[in-house]
Order: C-alpha cells, then sequence, then structure tokens
C-alpha cells in the first residue's frame, strides 16, 4: 500500500466547542474548512500530519485515542494551558526514556500528550 496523504479524524461530541479548543486555546493553524458555514469541518495542521474535526458523536472520546504532538517548550505550554483552564491529566515530567511529556485532554476527553525532546536526546543527535 502506498499512504499519500494521511489525517487524524475526531467526531466531537460538541464540533464548536472543539474547534475553539484546537484553533484558540492550543493554536492550531487551519489547513481548509469544508462543508456548511453553520457546521463546517475543519482540518488542521498538525506538525507533519493533519487533525480533522468533522461532524460530530455523542458517545465523545473514543477508547484508546490519543494524539502526540511535539513542542518546544512543554514547561512554558503547561503554565499556558492551565491558565486557559485545559484539563491536565498529568504534569509535565521526564520520561525514563528522556522525553518530557505533559498529557492533558481535550474537552471530549481525548488525551494529548505534548512530548519536549531534550538538546541531548538521542532523537536529536546525528548517529551518522
Amino acid at each position: 500500500m502506498e499512504v499519500l496523504s494521511s489525517r487524524v479524524l475526531l467526531r466531537p461530541r460538541d464540533p464548536a466547542r472543539s474547534r475553539r479548543f484546537y484553533a484558540e486555546t492550543l493554536g492550531l493553524a487551519v489547513y481548509r474548512e469544508f462543508g456548511p458555514p453553520d457546521h463546517p469541518g475543519v482540518v488542521f495542521f498538525l506538525g507533519q500530519g493533519l487533525l480533522e474535526l468533522s461532524g460530530s458523536s455523542p458517545d465523545g472520546a473514543g477508547p484508546g485515542v490519543s494524539l502526540w504532538m511535539q513542542v518546544r517548550d512543554v514547561a512554558r505550554e503547561e503554565e499556558r494551558l492551565r491558565r486557559a483552564g485545559v484539563t491536565v491529566l498529568r504534569e509535565a515530567r521526564t520520561e525514563p526514556w528522556g522525553l518530557i511529556e505533559l498529557w492533558i485532554a481535550d474537552p471530549d476527553g481525548h488525551r494529548i500528550v505534548l512530548v519536549q525532546v531534550p538538546a541531548d536526546h538521542p532523537l536529536r543527535r546525528d548517529a551518522r
């Protein structure tokens, strides 16, 4: 199979609330919007991927669904997101594998892992 493009799809309980959370609270840039003006779908840039919010789901967060996003400064993001009232599931900490992770939740309870790769981590070192 040759994959040409991909994205994560979320079907939020309250689409307008989730659009505000991802656009305004997290500050993700919009790639495109589609559908009816009164109930649009929106696709956000997500680093090297895309996140689409479209439709809705009365069931809320799906089992095992989470987003992984690398940021430059996890501590700064944790402080900003706490001030914005975002649910922090687990405070920022350095994991045994060397990454700094902060776990938060979107309005429907989808877990979002914000990750900082320290300068001395193997992901940053050129092994050539």
